[in-house]
């Protein structure tokens, strides 16, 4: 949960952990200890660098809640603005322009946001 706080901020895991139910709660312990306790949590790769492949991901797999979950998460991984445009880029390249410019149009919402209501 120290991750998972770390890298999406309080607010985010705050409000999701309020949402939970009994019909999710064992998925929502899966998705902690899988993902956030094995996966983001090992030492090979830096949470910037996790960001930024999971940023795409995201859009080459047209998961886009996620995808915007995982662009506002930037402010606290360190990955730039300028970086998860080169990223974009390479989206359109290797997953096509339509998820490309999908997940552009999703940063910038995701960016102006952030702008307006400071993690």
């Amino acid at each position: 949960m120290q991750v998972r706080r770390s890298v999406l901020g309080d607010k985010h895991v705050d409000r999701a952990s309020a949402n939970i139910t009994d019909f999710d709660k064992d998925f929502q312990r899966f998705i902690t200890e899988a993902a956030w306790g094995s996966v983001w949590s090992r030492d090979g790769l830096s949470k910037r660098d996790r960001s930024l492949i999971t940023i795409a991901l995201m859009a080459a797999l047209g998961h886009h809640d996620e995808l915007a979950m995982h662009i506002r998460a930037t402010v606290n991984t360190g990955a730039t603005v300028e970086e998860v445009k080169e990223v974009l880029l390479q989206v359109g390249l290797y997953a096509g322009v339509p998820a490309a410019n999908t997940a552009i149009k999703i940063a910038k919402e995701a960016y102006a946001s952030l702008a307006n209501n400071p993690v």
